[in-house]
């Protein structure tokens, strides 16, 4: 539980932090339910002719409200955490969390013994077999997350298995090869994305965005609105359906800032956002935000830029 929560944090994951928080209270649980047995097996009194049962019953409703509250405050910063980015690190998290499912299938085999005879015992074992059961994941990694690994060339030998096939007799006709869309911008290569979204308002003025692009040594992305109206090729794109990138700075222009589209910005960029509406979620993660018409703006911006330039290159 300490080593889950030191990781949680150290990562910025929450299924780490969830996990602990709900690992103490299996603990605290299971010390519940034991102090509620032990009370429940002293003896009736003329005063408590029922004697202690009811504390197993109190002790499994207390237990019962702690995990709803839990699940409450996880739910929360849940969906917090889906309108604001959140960068974790993936391979303490994996190790943990393996070590985490070993935790929990070695408390069930201890609790399942005694699961028939407490009501207590019975739902701490259930609880924590639950956790168990949920430890399960499907894990998928976005292209580009990870640098690629650098090994040796590959050493073997190619055997020639080809064999002469006669005409091919199903039912089956070639009609035609459709190549893959082809772009002469690879936008993962860059280190400075001038992207554009909604706000851009029609086709025309993308040459507006690629105008501040060329002056900044720059290349023009995308969100999913530009590419759905066919304003720009889907190579262009970034964000959960499009390509990860990781530049250097991203200037937002337009851009409203779901968390689709932040899923494809990786490596912590220095983002310019540009929008006249103020309360675009894309203000909560830009380290810089210009509340303005961006068709007004950035003429001006691209040149203030090549005024820039010029001076520099004198």
């Amino acid at each position: 539980m300490v080593v889950q929560i030191a990781v949680g944090w150290w990562t910025n994951s929450l299924a780490l932090l969830a996990d602990a928080a709900h690992l103490f209270v299996d603990a605290a649980g299971v010390g519940l339910s034991l102090l509620a047995v032990w009370f429940a097996e002293r003896p009736a009194t003329a005063e408590k002719t029922y004697g202690y049962y009811r504390v197993e019953i109190l002790a499994a409703l207390v237990n019962g409200v702690v995990l709803c509250v839990l699940a409450l405050a996880i739910l929360v910063e849940a969906w917090e955490r889906l309108r604001v980015r959140h960068e974790v690190s993936a391979g303490p998290v994996l190790v943990v969390a393996v070590a985490a499912l070993g935790v929990n299938l070695l408390a069930a085999r201890l609790l399942h013994a005694g699961a028939g005879e407490s009501l207590n015992v019975r739902s701490a074992y259930l609880e924590v077999l639950g956790d168990a059961l949920s430890s399960g994941a499907v894990i998928t990694i976005r292209p580009g997350t990870f640098k690629a690994a650098e090994g040796p060339m590959p050493i073997g030998i190619v055997i020639d298995k080809s064999a002469e096939v006669g005409a091919l007799t199903a039912g089956r006709r070639y009609l035609e090869t459709i190549a893959a869309e082809s772009s002469d911008v690879d936008i993962t290569k860059h280190a400075v994305l001038v992207s554009i979204g909604r706000g851009i308002q029609e086709k025309d003025n993308v040459g507006i965005a690629e105008e501040l692009a060329e002056a900044l040594g720059a290349a023009v992305s995308c969100s999913r609105p530009v590419v759905d109206a066919k304003w720009l090729q889907k190579s262009r794109q970034v964000g959960s359906s499009g390509k990860t990138v990781k530049p250097k700075v991203y200037l937002a222009c337009g851009i409203s800032g779901a968390f689709q589209h932040l899923a494809g910005i990786k490596g912590n960029p220095f983002i310019i956002a540009i929008n006249k509406n103020a309360k675009a979620p894309i203000f909560q993660v830009a380290d810089v935000g210009i509340v303005d018409d961006l068709l007004e703006f950035l003429p001006q911006l691209t040149s203030k830029v090549q005024e820039m330039r010029g001076v520099a290159a004198k």
